[in-house]
Parts: structure tokens; sequence; C-alpha cells
């Protein structure tokens, strides 16, 4: 999924709810004393759209059949999934929240803030959870300060998405999973003409975290990483060699579209005005659409590092006070997210599986066949080896981040002076 961000306004509730304090008790596991037979209603918000909702609504209906006593109330929660947030904060605010809730990654941290999340720690662990066939960065993505407050309900990551028929036209060799950076620029170069405006490829200059997540796996190749403890340490050698990457392309070598907005530089690659582009299995469904002749490459490395970037969603799971409404989201949540389950969950609505067990069902294999690269995608999570922090501050850090990319493709500062400042801003934001 594309990535979200926290609103400011947001993350202040979210701040001021953690103050008040939550309600779970220093020390107590939220589901002690689970009665599995209670009669329970929990309330799911899916931040789904239309036609996923419908599978969600079918999959509650499944679960209650198997389990009469449990009741699951599903809506989407909220008019878009970036409007989750918001009404979660109010939500804790007048104590009007789900059991379970859909949330990007990237809130994890401010969520886990909230005082109002169950600790799954020990509940994960169990063995029969097969909580090591999720993807390790989806894992460390549902973990906040040392506690895991949710399951991860999507995994996805970002690959080399091509456009053959362009690459056919340029007479160019497509692009392979050996690839390095100086491979992907020189292909850049070749496939742009500005005589029919199409670009090699294409960054998001919006600022928003769509414009910093894809810096993060040139930070990680050069050997960088995002934080010191809690101290900004984008701003490295190795972040100044990632951000001087993408520089040349935008600046010097005009290859790259820059997209203000997020939206327009996938609609041009669909439109075959773009040769490549960094992006994720979202993509497919359009593609599909598009009817694109494309292929599917891991992203290129440095010196044989291809890391990339996982945005993993989660399910959150909060606590209302009630051993057996905690309980039973725990079980519902772990029946979702199991296996066969999960096939007909995410699968059927163009995801990637949730588990590494999944690869050998007809409901993959049925997905590969819908959406070509689709097993690429599925092999490109062993590259995702590390996660986007999960601490409160990061999605102000991550505004800053981006705004300094957006300026040094835009040819307005150098990557040092921009990954500097942008550190400079952050520091407050990470302060705990």
């Amino acid at each position: 999924m594309r990535p979200g961000l926290i609103t400011g306004g947001a993350a202040a509730l979210l701040l001021l709810t953690a103050c008040m304090g939550g309600t779970t008790e220093p020390g107590k596991d939220a589901a002690a004393g689970y009665d599995p037979t209670a009669t329970v209603e929990i309330t799911w918000w899916t931040g789904q759209t239309e036609e996923a909702e419908k599978v969600a609504e079918t999959l509650a209906a499944e679960y209650h059949t198997a389990h009469p006593n449990v009741t699951v109330k599903t809506s989407p929660g909220a008019p878009t999934t970036d409007d989750l947030l918001t009404k979660l904060s109010a939500g804790f605010t007048g104590g009007n929240y789900p059991d379970v809730s859909y949330a990007y990654g990237s809130w994890a941290g401010e969520l886990g803030g909230s005082g109002k999340t169950q600790d799954l720690t020990a509940f994960v662990q169990d063995p029969s959870f097969a909580w090591a066939e999720i993807p390790e960065a989806a894992r460390q993505t549902a973990t906040t300060d040392g506690k895991v407050i949710g399951v991860p309900a999507l995994v996805d990551n970002i690959a080399l998405i091509y456009n053959k028929t362009l690459f056919d036209k340029a007479g160019l060799s497509y692009p392979t999973d050996q690839w390095s950076w100086e491979d992907f620029r020189a292909a850049a170069k070749k496939l742009t003409d500005a005589g029919t405006n199409t670009y090699g490829t294409a960054y998001s200059v919006s600022g928003s975290e769509d414009t910093t997540w894809h810096l993060w796996p040139l930070l990680w190749q050069n050997g960088g990483k995002i934080l010191d403890g809690n101290k900004p340490a984008f701003n490295s050698d190795a972040g100044v060699k990632a951000l001087e990457t993408l520089r040349q392309m935008a600046v010097d070598d005009k290859s790259m579209y820059l997209d203000q907005t997020d939206e327009r530089y996938w609609r041009l690659f669909n439109s075959g005005r773009i040769g490549m582009m960094l992006s994720g299995p979202w993509s497919l469904i359009e593609l599909k659409e598009a009817a694109l002749s494309y292929g599917v490459a891991d992203l290129p490395g440095v010196n044989g590092d291809h890391q990339t970037v996982s945005g993993p969603d989660l399910w959150v799971l909060f606590d209302h006070g009630d051993v057996d409404r905690a309980g039973a989201s725990r079980d519902f949540v772990k029946w979702l997210t199991s296996s066969g389950i999960d096939a007909k969950w995410n699968l059927a609505v163009g995801n990637l599986p949730l588990r590494t067990a999944e690869s050998t069902t007809p409901e993959f294999a049925n997905y590969v066949k819908e959406y070509p690269g689709g097993d690429k995608f599925f092999a490109n999570l062993a590259n995702a080896r590390q996660a986007r922090p999960t601490v409160p501050g990061y999605e102000e850090m991550s505004r800053n981040v981006g705004d300094a990319i957006a300026s040094v493709l835009q040819g307005r500062s150098t990557p040092e002076e921009a990954l500097d400042a942008a550190a400079k801003k952050s520091e407050n934001a990470l302060v705990n």
C-alpha cells in the first residue's frame, strides 16, 4: 500500500492521550483470564476500500460461524485509510475506539505511545502463531519500545518495474537482479527523450513518506542508518552518497521525472512515458488494467547489496479493560493472519501473501498468474532486512527528510546541506 503519514494534529492528540494514560495495568496481560466461551462483540476497523471491505465482512461472518459467541462488527473506520489515525486519536479521547484497527506501519510509534494498545509480545511467541513465517521487517514494524502492539496485516517492498516496450525501442537489455545504480543511471539517460517527453525514471518530490522511504534502501546499501539511538543518523556520508546518486539523475542528467503529487509518476509509467519505476506490488493491479508489457527486477545495488524497504501495515489491537474482548480480539487476528485465511484475504484483494507458508497455495499460484511479477516481489521480501523506525517522532522526521530530498532533486541545495538541516530540525521530535 502506498505509505501514509500522520498529521501534526493527530500526533498531538496521541501524545496527549499517552500523558492521560491507558487502560492497561502495568505488568498485567490485557487478556489474562480470558474465557473463550464468553459472549463478546468486538469492533474491527478494516481501513479498506469498498471492494475489500466486502471481503472483510465475509471473513468476519465466517469467523462468527466457527465461533458463534463472538460477533465481529466491521467497518472501514474512516472515509479513507489516511483518516484512520485522526479517528483513532479522537476515539482515544472519547473512549470510542475499536478492538482491532488497520494502521500504517509508520504510525506504530505514535499508537504504541497512546497507552491504549495491547502488549502482544508473549502472545505472538506461542509456537502455534508461527510468528517467524512473517517477514522480519514486518515483525520489526509491529514492535515499538520493545513491545509487539499488533500483527502485520500487509507486507510489501519496493523493486524495479520496467517498461519492456521502451527498453526494446532504445535497444537496451532488460534490467537484471545484479544491476548497480550506475547501470540504472545509464539506462535512464538512454531512455529519456525530450522530444516525446519520455523519462528514464521518476521520483516523488511531494515531501511525503513516498518521497522519504525511497531513499532508505540507498542509505542502507551504502552502509548508513536512519537513527543512532534516538538521534538522526541519515545525514552521514552514506546518506549524502545515497542522495547524490538521485541528484545526478534529476539535476545533471534530467532523466528523472519529478512528481509534486505522488500520483502522476505511476500514471505516466502506466501510459508508457516513463521507462523505469521504483514501486511496489500495489502497482501490479494498475499495470494489469493498463495492459502494459513490463518486467520486475530487484532494486539496483551497491557492491552487490540490493536491500529494499518494506512498508508493512498492521492490525493493531487495543485494550478496553475487558479481558474477554482482548482475548477474542487476539484469537480473531490469529485466525485472520493464519496462512489458510490470509490466502483468502490478502491474495484475494491483490496483495502479497503474509506468510511464507502461502507460497505453495493454489491462491498464490492464481495470484501470480493474474499479476505477473507478484512472485518476484514475494521473493524480494528477503531483501527487506531492515525496518523503518517505530519511534514517536518518525513522522515529523520523515517530512523533514522528504523536504530535503525534494530540495536537492529540484536543484535548490546540496545533499550534505539539505540532510544536515533535516537532521537538526528532527532532533527535538525524536526526543522521548
